[in-house]
């Protein structure tokens, strides 16, 4: 079973909510910045997603900009081998501007910075549904309560809200991930296209 690598689900907004897929190839152990005060978390080599927002329509803070931001590691480091693909499948879909690489290089902000500047972790899916409507937090929540993925660290990924975990290890197979994004089309944008009905 072929699961693309990129898939997008919507076609107006340049804003929206993405799920990453980051295959780690060896066990790790890993400061997530200043999270819990540096605090050292073991992660297993496997499957972990990862659930985010863009939320703005144009800018660092657009759907494209942040999805290339997260495909681009830090300093001489190569970048994640999906973000050409990226980059063309964006530009021919619309989404984005014309070039968006970061402009400046990539400085480790987020939490989920320091797992993709691991050259032993790799982004191979994408799931980017385009929408303005803040639908972060529920994803995630639907995320953490699927019986295929664990919390490695509560909070982890989430610093905007608490009582969410953003950054999940997942031991499932293919199965599942290629019906993720056919799960968040008919439970996110089916139900918002009938609350606008």
């Amino acid at each position: 079973m072929k699961i693309p690598s990129i898939v997008i689900i919507g076609d107006d907004s340049q804003a929206g909510t993405y799920i990453l897929r980051i295959r780690l190839k060896e066990d790790t152990t890993l400061q997530f910045g200043r999270f819990k005060k540096g605090k050292l978390i073991s992660l297993p080599a496997g499957d972990y997603t990862y659930v985010g927002s863009a939320l703005s329509e144009k800018g660092a803070t657009s759907l494209a900009r942040r999805l290339v931001r997260h495909a681009t590691r830090n300093g001489d480091k190569p970048p994640h081998a999906i973000r050409e693909k990226m980059v063309s499948q964006f530009q021919s879909c619309g989404l984005g501007p014309p070039d968006p690489l970061p402009k400046n290089g990539k400085k480790l902000f987020w939490n989920i910075d320091f797992l993709l500047d691991l050259e032993s972790a790799e982004i191979v899916n994408i799931i980017a549904l385009r929408s303005p409507e803040r639908l972060e937090y529920t994803i995630a929540e639907l995320m953490e309560r699927d019986a295929h993925t664990q919390i490695i660290e509560k909070g982890l990924g989430a610093n905007d809200a608490p009582r969410n975990t953003h950054i999940l290890h997942i031991n499932t197979d293919e199965v599942w991930w290629s019906s993720l994004a056919d799960n968040i089309q008919e439970n996110f944008v089916n139900q918002t296209n009938d609350a606008e009905s």
